[in-house]
């Protein structure tokens, strides 16, 4: 089983989205660890702002198959595919890391660029994975986000009780 590391966001009706999105994720996939729940601002657009976490499962899934399933619950969460790239979202989720692999992995580049490039990936999985190591690097995610300019990029955690079995 790989330990797969995601990020998990909404900035339409995030409350209910996130809870229901974690919730299927939690009824394909079995135990949960999950991060803080953080708000940000859009990013590359004007827009609500939105709740981001990161959460760690495992799976047997290939990174394609595993792909797919994430596609299907975003959408029968609404997801519309035909927007912008930097657009609102009923449920966004993305795989950040599977296990330990780098490179082009049937079609999904892992580890996804997103981790070092924002606070609202970035900070949560030094959260919840503190002393866990960048795939191909000696960097903790704590290290890189000590080194990160989180000045740039505004982040408060959100009492967001998680309660996901």
């Amino acid at each position: 089983m790989a330990e797969v590391l995601l990020s998990v966001g909404s900035n339409i009706e995030r409350d209910l989205n996130i809870r229901s999105g974690l919730k299927s994720l939690a009824l394909e996939f079995g135990t949960l660890a999950l991060s803080p729940v953080y708000e940000s601002e859009a990013i590359g657009f004007q827009g609500d702002n939105f709740y981001n976490l990161v959460v760690a499962m495992h799976t047997a899934l290939s990174v394609g198959e595993l792909s797919s399933v994430l596609k299907s619950i975003e959408n029968k969460h609404g997801r519309d595919r035909s927007s912008a790239k930097f657009s609102a979202r009923t449920l966004d989720i993305d795989i950040l890391t599977y296990d330990q692999q780098q490179g082009e992995w049937e079609g999904i580049s892992l580890p996804r660029d997103e981790i070092k490039k924002n606070a609202f990936v970035l900070l949560p999985m030094a959260d919840l994975r503190p002393n866990s190591y960048y795939p191909g690097s000696e960097q903790t995610y704590k290290a890189l986000w000590e080194r990160f300019d989180s000045t740039s990029q505004k982040l408060w955690v959100v009492p967001f009780p998680l309660n996901v079995e």
